[in-house]
Formats: C-alpha cells, structure tokens, sequence
C-alpha cells in the first residue's frame, strides 16, 4: 500500500512528466519503478548488419539494423541474462555481456568502430536519477571517430568563447561515454546552444554546430568519422524517441 500511495502522489502533478507509466520519460522512470529499458544503436558506416540477441534471440526487433539505426527504449527482464550483438551475415559475435539490469534503469549498447575499423560495442548504463520537477534536457557524449584522438565538447551559448570556459564534457575517448556507464547524464535547461568540438586538452575546434535542446530531452551525441583524415567527424544525435534513423549532424561554416 505505500508503494501505491507513493504512485499515486508522484502522478498527480502530471504536467511535470509525459505520463504516468510508460513511455520514455514517465514518473515511474523517475522513482526507479519502471521495468528496465534497453535500445541498441547503430554507429560504423558502412559496417555490417547486425543484430542485438538475449540469451540466443534476437530483441526489441533489432535485426539486420544497418548505420544509424537507432532503436526506442523496451522493456526488458530484469533478470540476469547474456545479450550479444551479431553480424547478420555469418553470425559472428562482436560483443557479448551478462546484464543483470536494474529496475528503473535505462541501457544502450552502441555499436561503433574501434581500432583499425573493427566493429566494437559499448554498454552504457543509465541510472536515470531525475528529480520529478526538473524539466531539463540530458545529455551524454560517446567517442565513436577511431580517426580522431580524445576530444573535449563544449554546450554553451552561441556567444560564448570557448577560450574562457572548461569542457562540459572532457577527454572522452574512442569507445567511452562522458557522463561514464553508471552515471547519470548531465543537465541543461531547454534553449539554443552552441556545440562545438576540439582535440582533448586544446582550443582546436573539429566540429562547430548549433543544437537546440527542449525541455525533457534525452540526447546521446555520437561522433562518428566523416573521412579518413584526422579530426573530420560527424555526430549521431540519437533522442529516446528519434524511432529508427538517428540523424547526423554536421559541421556548419
């Protein structure tokens, strides 16, 4: 009975979440109620199809997914199990991992290009600690450009001189995400921004665009390579409810 009543005060103010159960950003996701949630993202250009299997079948319909295939969040068991991600063709395993997921906690696996090409996955851990009365967007920044060394990310104002200000999100390396698997994603307030990219440790921009969050976003940037040369990237912007094809973003002049 307390945890009902718990519910039933945690609905009540609706206009501070989309709705109560369900969906992406609801109150039972808030109070660690909700069953937990996997998504799969795709991110190698031109990599292989590949599907995302738990304990030998495939799930939440991701099979034969291709780049930028970006899966929403489905509930899955939060009973121990091994989910693996696998090439379409021939079956290989690229990754494979015992998850024992947690209940009200959000999980992707991102396919990216690692060392020399090779198709790698990450697994990234999302506690989703929001306050019921925060309508912020979250955001979190994943290395998926094997042709580019660390980077920091700025996400400020369009006027502001990166010059003065520290990252947002610092030295994030090939194959891991900043915030870090376990931790909740950083915080802004709906409004336009400036998101711009350098070599870790330098001013060196090597993506410069605008981004607009709104309120109750849930943006996970992926930079993925756009050539071959050093520092030529592109992001993947992938939202909780982007559907199937994750959009990219560009450098803007």
């Amino acid at each position: 009975m307390k945890t009902l009543h718990k519910i039933l005060l945690a609905c009540a103010p609706l206009m501070l979440v989309a709705a109560c159960g369900g969906g992406d950003d609801s109150v039972d996701d808030r109070l660690s109620l909700a069953d937990p949630k996997v998504r799969f993202v795709h991110a190698i250009e031109g990599g292989p199809a590949v599907g995302l299997y738990r304990d030998g079948g495939t799930i939440g319909g991701v099979n034969g997914v291709n780049y930028r295939f970006a899966s929403n969040y489905f509930d899955v068991s939060s009973t121990a199990a091994d989910y693996s991600v696998r090439t379409t063709a021939g079956n290989v395993q690229l990754s494979n991992v015992n998850l024992n997921p947690h209940q009200g906690d959000k999980y992707t696996f991102v396919a990216y290009a690692g060392t020399l090409g090779a198709p790698s996955t990450l697994l990234i851990e999302d506690p989703y600690n929001k306050s019921l009365t925060s309508n912020d967007a979250r955001v979190r920044v994943v290395n998926g450009s094997n042709n580019t060394p660390n980077v920091d990310v700025y996400l400020t104002a369009p006027t502001v001189d990166i010059n003065t200000v520290s990252p947002n999100f610092a030295n994030v390396a090939l194959g891991s995400a900043v915030p870090g698997t376990g931790a909740d994603s950083h915080e802004f307030g709906a409004n336009n921004y400036q998101l711009r990219i350098t070599t870790a440790g330098t001013k060196n921009l090597v993506f410069n665009a605008p981004l607009s969050l709104s309120q109750n976003a849930d943006l996970l940037l992926i930079t993925v390579p756009s050539g071959v040369a050093a520092g030529q990237i592109k992001i993947l912007a992938v939202t909780a409810d982007s559907g199937v094809t994750a959009p990219e973003l560009t450098t803007v002049p």
